[in-house]
């Protein structure tokens, strides 16, 4: 089956402990599936910066594809990634940006808590919003726990 047409699974990735799980549940699903993997981090350009331009001294999209590179290299240490995964970062609102990368799609996997918002949810926003209003099936990921 040519790759375009492949279907894919999105995962949204922050770097969190619970991001990796969500990526590890995500390839295991793909190569049942026969799916693709399109990993997918979210950024944002801080508040502080007066004008949304990054500087040659710092740059939100190179730091988030740095962070996502990193997470993927997590996510695989010893095995490797598999060779259909892409890896995009994204400027825009997380829950936004993931909704819409799940259309079209076959499945959006992200973990149950990222690393905003208050520790103690059981469920984080990101988590619930695309829960309920993603363009696919939703699996919400969590990580091993003794």
């Amino acid at each position: 089956m040519a790759e375009a047409h492949r279907k894919r699974i999105v995962v949204g990735m922050d770097g969190s402990e619970e991001s990796i799980a969500a990526l590890r549940m995500a390839a295991r699903l793909a190569e049942l599936l026969g799916c693709r993997i399109q990993a997918v981090t979210v950024w944002e350009y801080p508040a502080m910066l007066a004008m949304p331009f990054p500087t040659s001294e710092f740059s939100p999209r190179v730091e988030a594809e740095r962070a996502l590179a990193e997470a993927v290299d997590a996510a695989f240490e010893g095995s490797g990634a598999p060779e259909d995964l892409t890896q995009e970062a994204v400027a825009g609102q997380p829950a936004r940006v993931l909704m819409e990368a799940s259309r079209g799609a076959e499945m959006l996997v992200v973990g149950n808590r990222g690393r905003g918002g208050f520790a103690g949810l059981l469920l984080g926003s990101v988590s619930a919003a695309v829960a309920s209003h993603a363009y696919c099936s939703v699996l919400i990921a969590r990580p091993h726990r003794d």
